[in-house]
Parts: structure tokens; sequence; C-alpha cells
């Protein structure tokens, strides 16, 4: 594959993410913002989210296959085309229906979307270890870029979101997101280069288990990393904030809409922009992949202090608290986003390119269970003990991770 030819569809690919990514967060803001003003419980607010989580797992798992069997252009295709399904079957809810049947019914559609993103994720993430340039760093930049662009265009996604629920309505802009990524579904089709993997009919599902050590020690770090974002960050910090924004006002409901939504957008831009960065911080260039791995270690290991002082200080409480909770998780953030961006080089680094989107399914298996267990506790941790209680959890997920990535090998 020429050099042109490579750049041209790592930019396809990207682009096709990229729009992915932008509905993927749109449509989270509005389904937690939009049911929270219905009056669910942050438990059954969790519940939404579940399946999402769960369909990401076995999605994981029989993609990586399906991308070696069949190839990676048939798995973005695939999930370009299902969220776009997802979208339509949203916009049938009937705001009659009870509250027993608007869970069970947004959670199945939030599966089709779980299957939907992790068939994208994997193919985009898939694409880059065989595209990559292989000198000079080529991968751990690639790679940053893709994350880090990807996280912050879902950031305006979140904007979004929050945006249009406020201004639009619900169904308006379900609709509008359908309409739009149908659009980017058939150009992708239209315009995609050639080069990609294929498919090969020899594949093996059996074969999506990984007998790297290092492999299945980096998807269990990665697990619980995300797990510790998302305990606090699905449900706990939305629910918190509109509790101190809103006045119960159809006003103070908007402003609380367009302030959390604000918020969960700087946030995941500016933890886009820092694994983009990633590199650069680390001075990874010239490093090579044993130094990586004890990048790795030490940050999660700085991340796990970070929830633990701002659980104490909510518990604690004292004027000017929101300032010190919202510092906080940015420093969070950012901590964050080095971890995360050094975990998706090294899933890269350790697989070959003959595994790669088998081992890149497995190890995102991994990202959706610590996804869906924080996404579960997230629902229940605050409904029994608020935000500090989230926090806490957190730090304990932090600190799993920590000694998960401890074990992996660091010479060689």
């Amino acid at each position: 594959m020429s050099q042109n030819t490579g750049l041209a569809a790592y930019i396809t690919v990207t682009a096709a993410y990229w729009a992915f990514m932008l509905t993927d967060g749109a449509l989270r803001m509005l389904v937690l913002l939009h049911f929270h003003t219905l009056g669910f419980s942050p438990v059954q607010l969790a519940y939404l989210f579940l399946l999402y989580e769960f369909m990401g797992m076995v999605t994981n798992l029989s993609a990586g296959w399906i991308a070696a069997r069949f190839g990676l252009t048939l798995t973005l295709y695939l999930g370009l085309g299902i969220q776009v399904m997802a979208l339509v079957a949203l916009s049938q809810l009937d705001p009659a229906w009870s509250i027993a049947l608007s869970v069970v019914y947004v959670m199945c559609v939030q599966g089709l979307s779980g299957v939907a993103k992790d068939l994208s994720k994997m193919s985009a993430k898939s694409a880059v270890k065989v595209l990559a340039p292989k000198e000079g760093g080529g991968l751990f930049r690639w790679v940053a870029v893709l994350t880090g662009s990807k996280n912050a265009v879902k950031g305006f996604g979140f904007l979004l979101g929050a945006g249009l629920l406020a201004v639009a309505g619900f169904q308006t802009a379900v609709w509008a997101m359908a309409a739009v990524l149908a659009v980017i579904l058939v150009g992708t089709f239209l315009f995609m280069p050639t080069g990609l993997p294929q498919g090969k009919k020899s594949a093996k599902f059996s074969q999506v288990f990984s007998s790297d050590p290092n492999i299945n020690r980096l998807s269990l770090a990665r697990m619980f990393l995300f797990g510790a974002r998302d305990v606090w960050f699905v449900v706990g910090i939305p629910i918190y904030f509109y509790s101190v924004l809103s006045d119960g006002t159809v006003a103070g409901n908007r402003t609380a809409f367009f302030t959390i939504g604000t918020f969960m957008a700087v946030w995941i831009i500016l933890y886009g922009l820092v694994q983009g960065l990633a590199p650069a911080i680390l001075r990874a260039k010239d490093k090579a992949t044993p130094e990586i791995v004890i990048s790795a270690i030490n940050w999660v290991g700085l991340l796990t202090l970070i929830p633990l002082a701002i659980s104490v200080a909510v518990w604690v409480d004292f004027p000017g608290l929101v300032y010190f909770v919202v510092a906080g998780l940015l420093l969070f953030g950012f901590v964050f986003a080095v971890n995360s961006s050094v975990h998706s080089y090294l899933i890269l680094a350790f697989t070959s390119e003959e595994r790669v989107t088998m081992d890149v399914g497995f190890y995102y298996m991994s990202n959706a269970a610590g996804r869906l267990i924080g996404t579960l506790l997230s629902g229940v941790s605050y409904q029994i003990g608020g935000l500090p209680l989230c926090l806490f959890t957190a730090a304990l997920m932090a600190l799993a991770s920590t000694l998960a990535a401890m074990r992996l090998k660091r010479s060689g």
C-alpha cells in the first residue's frame, strides 16, 4: 500500500468515526437528561445504559472475528448503519408509555447503539495498526490523534445533545442525527479508498481469546480504568450538578441542561486533546515499549489519589465546593487521558497485524465490561451514598487498575 493511499484510508476511517462519535455523545446526553426530567431515579437511569455496555462486550468479541473473516470496511459500515437504525427506533418512543415499558424499550435501543459503537471503534482502532508508519513513533502518534480527536468530537456531541434537547426537543433531535449519520454512511461507502484488510476465510472464532499474558493483563487494567471513570461520569456527576443548578422551572431546567452539557463537553474535549498530546507529554518518540509500560503504571497510580481527594472534600463540604469538584475532575481527566492513550498504544504494540482485529476486539470487550460495571455502580452508589460514594468507588477501581498494570512485562 502506498503512503498516500494509507493516509487517505486513515482520514476516511477517522472522519466516519468522528461522525459516529458525535451522535453517540449527543444521544447519551439526550437520553440521560430527558429521562431524568421524566422522574427516573439514578438506578433507573443507569439501567438505560446497561444493555449498551453489555452489547459492547458481546460485540467486541465477535467483531474482531468478523473483521478478520470479512474485512474491516464491513464492520465499519455495519457500525454506522446500525446506529442510524437505533436513532430511528428511539424516535418512536411514546411519552404515554409506562416507565417500565420505556426503560425496557430504551434499553433495547441502547443495546443496538452499543453494538454500533463497538463495531465502529474496533474498525477504526484496528485500521491504525495496519495504516500507521512503522518508524519514528508513528504508531503512538496516529493512535493518539485518532483517539484524542474522537473524544473531542464526542465532547461536542454532549454539548450538541443538551442544546438540541433544550431547543428542539427529544424526537426532533433524534431524527436530525439519524439523517446526518445516514448521509455520512453513504459518503463513506462511496469514497473509502482501498488498502484495508479484506479478511481471511481461515479465521476461527476461537482465536479471539489471546494467549499473550501482556494482552490479558492490559485488558484487565483497562476494565478497571474505565470503570473508575464511568462510576462517577455516567450518572453521578450529571445528577449532582442538576440538583445544584436546577430550580424546577422550565427556564431553570434549560439552564441546567446547557451547563451540564457544557461541562461534560469541555471535560471530554480536553480529555481528547490531552490524549492526542500524550506522546509529547511522555516524550515517547525515543522510548521503547517497556519504558511506556512503566509510564502506564506510574500514571494510573497517580490517578487513584484524585477521586479519593475529591470524595473526602465532598463528604466534608465547604463553601465553594462545586468549584473544587470541577477543578478536581478536570485534573482527573488530564491524568486519565494520558493513561487511556498509553493503553491504546500498548494494545497495538503488543499485538501483531495478523491478530490485530481479534486482540483489539478482546481488549475493547474488557473496556466495555469496565464501562458496564462503572455504569451500574454509578447509579447504585449515587443512590446509596451520593457523589462521595461514587468518587470513593472510582478510587478503588483505579487502585485495581494499578495492581493489574503492575503485572505487565516491563522488559524485552
